[in-house]
C-alpha cells in the first residue's frame, strides 16, 4: 500500500541492492584479463578486504604500507555498523509496531470456509464484502509480520553490537577499506528499510497525521494513550506457521554464529597480537567461514518469516549471499596461503558448493 511521498521507496531499494550486487557478480565471472576481469577482481578484493586480508605484510616497504593504509579505517569501526543498525531498526520497529497496535488490531483469524460458503448462499454483495474483509485482514497480518521480522532484525543487530564490544578483540593494526566501511553503513540502513518497505509509507502517513493533530489540538485536547501490553504481543502469536519456521531457522543460525564468533574471539591469547591460528570446532570443521554461513542461515530465516512477498527482501538476501560468498572465498585463499597445514577438505562457505 503506497502513499503520496513514498511511491518510489521499494524501487529505489531494489536499484540500490542491484547496484551493490552486480559488481560482485561480475567480478566472480570468468572474464578474461584482457577485458579487465583481473583488474575488477583486484579492485573488489581491495574494497572488501578487512582484518587479516588487508593488513600489510612485514616485508612490505614503508611506502607500500602507507599506500595500503591510506584509504582504510580501523577494523574496530565495525561497531559503527551495529550502532547504525540498532538505531535504524529500533526506529522502524517502534514506528510500525505502534501503527500496527493502533490501526491493525484486533487480529482475528481469516474468514473460515463456512463464512465463504454462507456468502455464496446469501448473495454476491455479501460475497464481495467478504472478499474485501479478507483482503483487509490479510493486510493486517502483513503489517504484523513486518513487526515480527523487525524484531528478529533487532535481536540480530543488538547481538552483533554486543559481540563487537565483548567477544572480538581487534588487533590495533587490523584495517578495512573505506569503501567497505561505507558499504557496511549503507547495508545496516538499507536492510531494515527493505524488511519494512511495504509498511513504511502507511505507518509514516499515520504518524505524520498524529503529529499534525497534536500540533493543532495541543496535549490537553488529545485523547489519553492507553497501551495494553497483551494487545502488543497477542497478534504476534497469531501469525502463520511460516513465521515460526523462519524464527526457528533464525535461531539455529544465530546459535551457530555465536559459537563461531566465540571461537574466533579466542584465537589470539593476547589482544595486541597479530598472530593467527587455524580455527577449529563447530562448522569450522567444514568451512573456512562458518560465521558467514550462519549469517546466510539467519537472513534466510528472516526471508521465510517475512513471507517473501516484498521484492526488496529478496534483493537483500541475494546481496547477502554474493557479498559473504566473495568475502569467504578471499578469506579461504588467505588461510591456504598463510598455513601450509591448512585442511584442504574445507570449503570456503557452503559445504560441497564453494
Amino acid at each position: 500500500m503506497e502513499t503520496e511521498g513514498w511511491p518510489a521507496l521499494q524501487p529505489l531499494l531494489c536499484l540500490a541492492w542491484i547496484a551493490a550486487t552486480l559488481p560482485i557478480i561480475v567480478a566472480a565471472l570468468p572474464i578474461p584479463a584482457a577485458a579487465g576481469g583481473h583488474l575488477l577482481r583486484r579492485l573488489l578484493s581491495a574494497f572488501s578486504s578487512r582484518g587479516k586480508t588487508v593488513r600489510p605484510s612485514p616485508a612490505s616497504s614503508s611506502g607500500s604500507s602507507s599506500s595500503k593504509a591510506k584509504f582504510t579505517v580501523p577494523q574496530k569501526y565495525f561497531m559503527h555498523f551495529y550502532v547504525v543498525g540498532v538505531l535504524a531498526t529500533t526506529i522502524l520497529l517502534l514506528a510500525i509496531w505502534f501503527y500496527a497496535y493502533m490501526k491493525m488490531t484486533p487480529l482475528l483469524p481469516e474468514s473460515s470456509s463456512y463464512s465463504t460458503i454462507a456468502s455464496h448462499l446469501v448473495g454476491s454483495n455479501s460475497f464481495s464484502f467478504g472478499r474485501v474483509r479478507s483482503r483487509t485482514m490479510g493486510h493486517k497480518y502483513h503489517v504484523w509480520r513486518t513487526v515480527f521480522v523487525l524484531l528478529l532484525m533487532e535481536i540480530q543487530v543488538l547481538r552483533r553490537l554486543y559481540e563487537t564490544e565483548h567477544v572480538f578483540h581487534y588487533s590495533p593494526s587490523a584495517r578495512m577499506h573505506i569503501v567497505g566501511y561505507l558499504t557496511g553503513l549503507f547495508y545496516y540502513v538499507a536492510a531494515p528499510l527493505s524488511l519494512a518497505s511495504s509498511c513504511i509509507p502507511e505507518a509514516a502517513e499515520y504518524l505524520q497525521g498524529q503529529v499534525a493533530e497534536f500540533i493543532v489540538k495541543g496535549r490537553a485536547r488529545m485523547p489519553d494513550l492507553v497501551i495494553d501490553s497483551s494487545s502488543l504481543l497477542q497478534p504476534l502469536l497469531k501469525l502463520g506457521w511460516t513465521q515460526w519456521i523462519g524464527a526457528v531457522i533464525f535461531i539455529w543460525g544465530s546459535l551457530h554464529q555465536i559459537r563461531c564468533h566465540a571461537i574466533l574471539g579466542t584465537l589470539r591469547e593476547h589482544k595486541d597480537s597479530d598472530e593467527y591460528v587455524i580455527p577449529c570446532g563447530d562448522w569450522f570443521n567444514r568451512v573456512s567461514c562458518p560465521h558467514y554461513l550462519a549469517e546466510l542461515v539467519i537472513y534466510f530465516g528472516m526471508l521465510v518469516a517475512s513471507g517473501g512477498e516484498d521484492i526488496p527482501v529478496w534483493f537483500l538476501f541475494v546481496f547477502v549471499i554474493t557479498n559473504l560468498s566473495f568475502a569467504a572465498v578471499e578469506t579461504h585463499k588467505w588461510y591456504l596461503q598463510k598455513f601450509e597445514d591448512y585442511p584442504r577438505s574445507r570449503y570456503a562457505i557452503i559445504p560441497f558448493v564453494c
